[in-house]
């Protein structure tokens, strides 16, 4: 049996077009609208009015990193994620020179709705824990 060599994160959340749009933003993805459509308002003119909105998805321009897809569930968040995406930025440095990197990326995603949990810091190697838009745990390291 050959190794997986592709796989999805899935979100479960209440607005995915809002949420996808957010990690659009935050990692550089893009989201083209399902095949055979020009835009996503045309896919969901074609669904029944129950359906509409009920997914989206973005991907990796270069095709390396994960396709994310997010879907509409009825329920709210009522835990702490078990499983969270890291965003990498600070690879490879330390100290306050990573710590400004994350400070800085952390000052971006505010700006994009995100919300600043707890700064991880041991004098050496550090971490910010975020929430996104409805309040999914990630981190930026």
């Amino acid at each position: 049996m050959s190794p997986i060599k592709k796989f999805q994160v899935t979100f479960d959340c209440a607005e995915p077009r809002r949420v996808a749009r957010f990690w659009c933003e935050v990692l550089g993805y893009e989201s083209p609208p399902p095949k055979g459509f020009a835009t996503w308002d045309e896919y969901d003119r074609s669904q029944p009015a129950e359906d509409r909105g009920s997914w989206s998805a973005c991907i990796d321009p270069s095709g390396v990193g994960p396709r994310l897809f997010f879907q509409r569930v009825p329920e709210g968040k009522v835990a702490k994620n078990r499983v969270h995406l890291d965003v990498r930025v600070g690879t490879g440095l330390v100290g306050e020179e990573r710590l400004a990197t994350l400070e800085a990326e952390c000052t971006r995603l505010l700006a994009l709705g995100a919300v600043r949990v707890q700064l991880l810091y041991d004098g050496h190697d550090s971490c910010i824990v975020m929430q996104d838009i409805e309040g999914n745990e990630f981190c930026v390291d």
